[in-house]
């Protein structure tokens, strides 16, 4: 039950905080401490369970949850279903640190308490989610509710134009989860489940007793037209959409069957909807306009979980859902999927370049970093999908840790202005260090996690067959920028003669700042120490996947 505690238990602290009384309103930000303490260390449970040389999925959690017969249309099948592989259970151990970190950067905050932590571990819950579900329908249902929690976290606690951000992150996103749910009701109308379908047919009476042969033999009864469709169980299990065998013959989506829409094959057409969806919440560009407007209106706490956590779903969704049920589309398209990833990667960066927004440029930088999770995921080979799933977790600590930074000077002048500060090394040496160690790290340096992310989804993409070899120099690009523009904003804002633009204290003007609090430095010291083991022990990471990409490029080769 360690999946479901990981869900379970943000939830059920989400409704115990919005059923305390105002009275124990002390209580409410210790209870989210308490969850999302428990959900690392849960984390870290299944990690130790976790066996690194098997490439399937592991910690198995499976009961039915909807069955209903529909005559001749079938049956439909939908399971709560939870598992985690090599791709899932970085971003979960991930996932857990973060919003551990949230906790303790929402520590200040005095207003609406109970809305504020209640809805934060309903995020948290619908997160974990995400990663855990093997059902594409409750992964659809906690991808959906993850909207309301970030929708009211951005409106209610942003900055001045926290409205029009948090409405235009619901309609990108919204527009991205119809796309999905347009592809999954194809997919689920295109394939059966062998397991439920053997029973149905009478072939074996215990779904324990079905084997690898009787599943290949209801494949071929299938394909054959030997089963009454009243027989035959319609499914949503995601371990069974990736296998070309369970495709009904006629169906919609079948890979043999190519039905041509608009003078398209449907399967390619439903490739791009759902790469779609999950492009807008990588995102990719020219879906990206909605992340900069959220990350700036969003409060510290929200833009750390934001550029943490919330970016990656669309990779796995890349990686799980996209390039998983279609391998026919990603290397069909494997070229123009790589243009679009080192088209994010310069842009991404020419505009971190240009800005006088601090925040505003680490935004751009992030839909930067996350172009090269695209070129990894495109190229189809192991170095770039161990690289992909690198660098998710890479920028997941760096971007977590650089959000951070930003709120301690934005909570002490109110100002986010690259050019408001001057010579900060002279009155905030630790937090000059623990900048210049973000900056660094996410720049690529050698020896911090930001590097082996960036050059193994490079070493894949040189290595592809399907992207040529100008199209990965360009992306190179992208690490000369990151240097530009963080050595750029570490030398205007740390260096020099000290200077600060004065700023409204509670007693009065003032033209200092003060160094990090106890409670900064321990949110920040942990992840710039993780930046740097992951970077000097990459293996920490790839042990995990290794297996699982292994294993899902030779289903790939086959297909």
């Amino acid at each position: 039950m360690i999946l479901s505690l990981l869900i379970f238990l943000p939830l059920l602290g989400a409704l115990i905080v919005a059923l305390l009384p105002d009275s124990q309103a002390v209580h409410y930000r210790r209870i989210a401490l308490a969850v999302t303490l428990a959900d690392v260390v849960l984390a870290g449970v299944a990690y130790a369970g976790f066996d690194k040389t098997v490439s399937g999925y592991q910690l198995l959690e499976q009961a039915n949850w909807i069955t209903l017969p529909l005559g001749n249309l079938g049956v439909v099948s939908i399971d709560y279903l939870l598992g985690v592989d090599g791709i899932s259970l970085p971003l979960v151990l991930l996932s857990a640190v973060v919003m551990l970190v949230g906790v303790v950067s929402s520590w200040p905050m005095t207003y609406r308490q109970r809305a504020y932590y209640s809805l934060y571990l309903l995020l948290t819950g619908t997160i974990m989610g995400c990663f855990l579900a093997l059902d594409f329908f409750l992964f659809f249902l906690f991808f959906e509710f993850m909207l309301l929690p970030m929708y009211f976290l951005i409106g209610l606690w942003g900055g001045p134009r926290r409205e029009y951000a948090s409405i235009k992150f619901f309609l990108y996103t919204l527009l991205g989860s119809l796309l999905i749910l347009l592809v999954m009701i194809g997919l689920y109308l295109s394939v059966m489940d062998p397991v439920s379908t053997a029973v149905a047919a009478g072939l074996v009476t215990n779904p324990s007793d079905v084997t690898a042969e009787v599943i290949r033999a209801v494949q071929v009864y299938l394909q054959n037209g030997q089963l009454n469709s009243a027989q035959v169980v319609h499914t949503f299990d995601m371990r069974y959409l990736a296998d070309g065998g369970n495709y009904l013959p006629n169906a919609f989506l079948n890979p043999s069957a190519e039905p041509i829409v608009a003078g398209f094959p449907a399967r390619m057409l439903a490739f791009w909807a759902i790469f779609i969806g999950f492009a807008i919440k990588l995102p990719i560009v020219p879906l990206h306009t909605w992340l900069p407007d959220a990350h700036v209106e969003a409060p510290t706490p929200v833009s750390v979980i934001l550029a943490g956590v919330l970016l990656k779903i669309g990779g796995y969704g890349f990686l799980r859902i996209a390039w998983n049920f279609f391998p026919d589309g990603a290397a069909e398209y494997a070229f123009a999927l790589a243009v679009l990833g080192v088209l994010s990667i310069v842009y991404g960066g020419l505009n971190a370049l240009a800005q006088a927004d601090l925040k505003k440029m680490i935004a751009y930088s992030s839909v930067s970093h996350m172009g090269f999770v695209l070129l990894g995921v495109a190229s189809l080979t192991a170095e770039g999908i161990n690289g992909a799933v690198y660098q998710m977790v890479s920028h997941g600590v760096l971007s977590s840790m650089l959000f951070l930074l930003v709120g301690v000077v934005y909570d002490r002048t109110h100002d986010r202005r690259i050019d408001s500060y001057r010579g900060l090394m002279q009155s905030m040496p630790n937090y000059t260090t623990l900048t210049a160690i973000a900056f660094f790290g996410s720049l690529g340096l050698p020896g911090f996690s930001g590097f082996v992310g960036e050059l193994f989804t490079l070493m894949g993409s040189f290595q592809s067959e399907w992207i040529p070899g100008w199209l990965t120099a360009v992306a190179t690009t992208g690490i000369l920028l990151a240097a530009a523009y963080f050595l750029w904003t570490l030398q205007r804002m740390f260096f020099g003669s000290l200077w600060v633009r004065p700023f409204e204290t509670k007693t009065g003007s003032s033209h200092t700042l003060t160094d990090l609090t106890a409670r900064e430095k321990l949110m920040l010291i942990p992840l710039g120490v993780m930046a740097l083991v992951l970077g000097l022990f990459p293996n920490l990471v790839f042990d995990l996947t290794n297996a699982t990409v292994a294993q899902w490029l030779v289903k790939f080769a086959v297909e």
